[in-house]
């Protein structure tokens, strides 16, 4: 088949390369000139892997990325450094962690020669015909693919759009210039109303981010100095990431998350894919992941041959498991980000009293993707 993929982001990416290694004859198109990823690391989880093995593209993107976060005492502490919950490393196996960047490029080196176009901004049919509107013009394929982000244009010209919403909080991102010793130590501490999260790179360097409940849209001279501020007294190696990190490498976004998830994904023959269809807040470390589930899911589908039926189960699989996931992630981030200090209080207790091996079990049961 020839299909347009509009997006070149991780679920666009994913889609194209494995539907090409299939024989299809794939256009990808981004709006933006260059094509590398904006954003700092992330960590992919054993779902994410198995659908990347399922379509070839598992061992490409191992190479790229790090298991050591896999092997540190990984969980939730306290500000002061105590821990209120840690898993063992034999619960999260398979978790890895890699530089967005890394990641886009391994993507683009998988995809078929000459079928990634940049610069190029285009829409799709109201009506869900696979027509891709460029620059005036129409281009006709048999499937198009809107992988092109939270606040897609497809969803909303396809009539599928649900709206996004403020989670509540905004975001910091950085990835330190130089080695940090974490001491073999990794995962997320929270605070009232505040978080801050270490995740170890396969360079040596450190992937760190930390979130502030607080009202949309505002923002610093300095971001890194406004972290330093609200962290820089909790516990090692917190002020260590961000002094090791370039002044003017960190970066700053208010989280949202669509208000709704879509009554479909499909419409026609045009589907949505990752946060397209289900863009989530980030608490579950779940973004990506769900969104090469969608990539594998229909490459699968679709060397059934028949298109509209690959298309209705497509839709039928993908709504299902990450509605679900989507609330999921919603819930805790109102949990984590718990400001008033009774409200926290209750959130430390019950973390303390949670035995490490029923997170491990919760942490393992979102990791479960069944090939269709």
């Amino acid at each position: 088949m020839r299909i347009a993929v509009i997006g070149a982001g991780i679920g666009g990416l994913t889609a194209a390369a494995g539907l090409g290694a299939d024989g299809h004859e794939v256009v990808v198109y981004e709006r933006r000139d260059e094509p590398g990823a904006v954003g700092a690391g992330l960590t992919l989880f054993g779902n994410a892997f198995g659908a990347l093995d399922a379509i070839g593209l598992g061992d490409s993107v191992r190479q790229v990325s790090s298991d050591a976060i896999a092997r540190m005492r990984a969980g939730q502490r306290t500000p002061s450094g105590d821990w209120l919950v840690s898993m063992p490393s034999a619960m999260v196996p398979t978790l890895r962690s890699l530089h967005r960047a890394e990641l886009h490029r391994a993507l683009v080196e998988s995809l078929p020669a000459g079928s990634l176009r940049l610069g190029q901004s285009t829409t799709v049919a109201g009506d869900g015909e696979p027509v891709v509107r460029l620059d005036g013009a129409e281009e006709r394929f048999d499937l198009v693919i809107a992988a092109d982000g939270l606040r897609s244009d497809a969803r909303a010209l396809l009539g599928l759009d649900r709206g996004v919403r403020y989670a509540g909080y905004t975001a910091w991102r950085g990835v330190t210039g130089s080695g940090v010793d974490v001491e073999g130590e990794a995962g997320e501490t929270w605070g009232r109303g505040r978080i801050f999260g270490i995740v170890p790179l396969p360079d040596e360097r450190v992937y760190w981010f930390a979130t502030e409940s607080t009202t949309a849209g505002q923002h610093a001279d300095d971001e890194r100095e406004a972290v330093r501020e609200r962290f820089g007294n909790w516990h090692r190696p917190i002020l260590a990431c961000i002094d090791a990190t370039p002044p003017g490498a960190v970066l700053r976004h208010d989280i949202y998350d669509l208000a709704r998830i879509p009554a479909s994904f499909v419409k026609g023959r045009t589907v949505l894919l990752g946060d397209a269809a289900h863009g989530m807040t980030p608490n579950l470390g779940q973004g990506a992941g769900q969104a090469i589930e969608d990539a594998a899911t229909l490459t699968l589908l679709l060397r059934s041959g028949e298109l509209d039926a690959a298309l209705s189960r497509y839709d039928e699989l993908r709504k299902k498991r990450t509605q679900a996931i989507w609330r999921q992630s919603r819930q805790m981030g109102k949990v984590a980000q718990a400001s008033h200090p009774i409200g926290a209080g209750i959130r430390d207790a019950l973390l303390r009293a949670t035995p490490p091996r029923f997170m491990g079990r919760a942490t393992q049961s979102i990791q479960r993707w069944t090939e269709p």
